[in-house]
């Protein structure tokens, strides 16, 4: 049997593995050992255990995703997330649907700092949620609003995903934080417009809140001014060359633990359990991007993803042809599988084809990480539904789903835009030097 063969089973096998309710590190990393050993031997098998592990952790790059996971905890205990949805609300409240944008609008300010779809929908759900469900808002509205306003936390950056994007196809993750900017805030505007489109239809479903006063608008900036000038730091250090992407996750962590200690929200017993916090979701990746790890070394032995990128070259079809059904496959994956798990068992598979197609990686990645994000709010999965389902256990779980679609029809709108016109997403990242 030739070692193409053993890697098309390989993969699956990882299949039956995933299937099976197995974590996804421990299938990705199982079945790349096991395939190396039946390709290249034992020995080498062996010397991936030695190497892999600790190169993986040892990465100064991989530092920066456990630096921001803790700037966005300390974001969180500061209460950051509650004056981003006040500021909001007091803007644009007042209008129909209003609380639902404001939502939308505070997801993408948490998401600048937190980096994780999970906290943005499950910090905002708690908050925006009671508001809203206060003011007379229809379940379907308000849980979709949350839910999709939640995804935008992988987009805008810092984004832990596009890191790890950055690190297994060695692209700048300078330059995909950039990238992500335009389309973040579009995708944002997408969801208000979907909303202002959906109280149209329906204004009984999203009333308008109360009114406030100018005085009242412009005061509310005093309350998210760190989100601003630590969003600029970070990501204006790293755009005028000022210090490198790790760096500056070190010093937005520390920016936002000097804000904490200045609210007078960070005593012992907080400051070690965002530690923790931190510790534990950080584990949990570098698990997953050590298997992913294993696996792509089995996958490269046995040429499968250059087989495969070769075969798909050759076909009859456009390129962007061959780039649908790609992201058909993401969202059917999304469907079944956790977002991180999904981009470092696929992109390793998917990567060589889309080069050797001449699609440009960086904007690339933004699509998969746009794509990615579908998944948290279709069924059967939906992570970000489920959460919200923990918040407010009295609403269906099929309430929340058919919230979502509007949204959905949102995203597909938005990701054929991002196709459309490429330059919406390499602008900031072609001005970087």
């Amino acid at each position: 049997m030739d070692s193409l063969t053993i890697g098309y089973i390989g993969i699956g096998v990882l299949i039956l593995l995933l299937f099976s309710g197995i974590p996804i590190g421990v299938a990705m990393g199982a079945t790349g050992l096991a395939g190396m050993f039946l390709v290249a031997g034992i020995k080498a098998g062996l010397g991936l255990i030695e190497r892999i592990p600790y190169d993986t952790v040892a990465n100064y790059t991989i530092s920066v995703v456990p630096l921001f996971i803790l700037m966005g905890s300390f974001c969180f205990y500061a209460g950051i997330s509650q004056d981003l949805y006040r500021a909001v609300y007091k803007w644009i409240g007042h209008l129909r649907g209003g609380l639902a944008m404001a939502t939308v609008g505070a997801c993408a300010g948490f998401a600048a700092v937190s980096g994780s779809s999970l906290a943005t929908a499950a910090t905002m759900g708690t908050i925006a949620l009671p508001e809203m469900r206060k003011y007379g808002y229809d379940d379907r509205l308000a849980t979709g609003a949350v839910a999709a306003g939640g995804t935008m936390g992988i987009l805008i950056p810092p984004s832990v995903i596009l890191i790890i994007y950055g690190v297994i196809t060695e692209q700048s993750i300078g330059k995909l934080f950039l990238a992500g900017f335009i389309p973040g805030l579009l995708e944002a505007l997408f969801y208000m417009i979907t909303i202002h489109l959906i109280v149209l239809w329906n204004p009984s479903i999203g009333p308008p809140g109360p009114k406030t006063s100018l005085y009242e608008k412009f005061t509310s900036f005093k309350d998210i001014w760190i989100v601003i000038a630590l969003f600029l730091i970070v990501i204006g250090g790293i755009y005028f060359g000022v210090f490198s992407p790790t760096e500056a996750g070190g010093i937005g962590a520390f920016g936002a633990f000097l804000f904490a200690l200045g609210r007078k929200k960070l005593n012992r017993t907080i400051f070690f359990e965002s530690l923790i916090e931190t510790g534990k979701t950080s584990a949990m990746i570098f698990i997953i991007i050590i298997g992913a790890s294993l696996l792509g070394s089995f996958l490269a032995v046995t040429r499968v993803p250059y087989a495969l990128a070769d075969a798909v070259s050759a076909l009859p079809v456009n390129r962007y042809i061959i780039l649908i059904l790609i992201i058909i496959v993401y969202i059917f994956l999304g469907m079944i599988m956790d977002s991180m798990a999904m981009v470092l068992l696929t992109v390793p598979i998917f990567f060589p084809v889309i080069k050797s197609l001449g699609f440009d990686p960086i904007w690339f990645g933004i699509i998969i990480v746009r794509v990615t994000e579908i998944g948290l709010i279709t069924p059967p999965v939906g992570l970000n539904v489920f959460i919200l389902k923990g918040i407010i256990p009295d609403v269906p779980i099929s309430t929340i789903f058919k919230g979502i679609i509007p949204f959905f029809i949102a995203d597909l709108c938005h990701i054929a835009l991002l196709i459309s016109v490429p330059e919406l997403t390499l602008f900031l990242p072609n001005l970087l030097k």
